[in-house]
This record gives structure tokens, C-alpha cells and sequence, in this order.
């Protein structure tokens, strides 16, 4: 059973900085994609950034100065680096993975998300 679980949320200031880390486990699974998503308070969910197991990246364009997206592959955990946070920044980070897992092909599953909060 493939699981995704997230950590490295929590307060933070304005200005400040947090690694999200995303490990993916479930015996011998390959990454494809990993994909963190944010959902600010009454906003809907969006993609932030998103990697493939070959390093291709691609971001929202108005994080894309301050946010990092990378993946381990032999760890299989995908990290957020955020810099230069903002209030606006708060809100549920989840990571989405798309898993290659041998007899199952390639599935998409998500993480149960970790809350950020950015005070001003």
C-alpha cells in the first residue's frame, strides 16, 4: 500500500523559511511526478510546483522566486524549500505523487496534507 506523508509544517514568521518533506513509501514503488498543491482559507486548491524523477520543474509563476521544489529518488521523498514567506502563504500544503509500483502501474495518490501558517 503506497502512502504518502507529509511534515515540516508549523508557524512561521513573515520572512521566514520551512522544508516541507513529502515520503512516499510502500516496498518498491518509483516516483514519476511529485506535485505539492495549496489550499489557502476559502480559496480553492491550486498546484504550486511540481517535479519529474528526471528534475524537470515547473511552479506557479508567483512562487517561483521563493519556492523550490526537489526529489530524492532514492529516499523517494519529494521536499518544498519556502523562502521569503508570506501571510498570503498560509494554508493546507499536500503532496501528490504519481507512483509507478510494478503490477499496478502508475497510480496517483495523495498525502493527507500539513498546515502552514505564515504571521505577519
Amino acid at each position: 500500500q503506497v502512502q504518502l506523508v507529509e511534515s515540516g509544517g508549523g508557524l512561521v514568521q513573515a520572512g521566514g523559511s520551512l522544508r516541507l518533506s513529502c515520503v512516499v513509501s510502500g516496498g518498491s514503488v518509483i516516483i514519476n511526478i511529485g506535485s505539492w498543491y495549496r489550499q489557502a482559507p476559502g480559496k480553492p486548491r491550486e498546484t504550486i510546483a511540481s517535479v519529474t524523477s528526471r528534475g524537470r520543474t515547473s511552479y506557479l509563476d508567483a512562487l517561483k522566486d521563493r519556492f523550490r521544489i526537489s526529489i530524492d529518488k532514492d529516499k523517494n521523498i519529494v521536499y518544498l524549500q519556502m523562502d521569503s514567506l508570506k501571510p498570503e502563504d498560509t494554508g493546507i500544503y499536500t503532496c501528490n505523487a504519481n507512483v509507478y509500483t510494478g503490477a499496478r502501474g502508475s497510480q496517483d495518490y495523495w498525502g493527507q496534507g500539513t498546515q502552514v501558517t505564515v504571521s505577519s
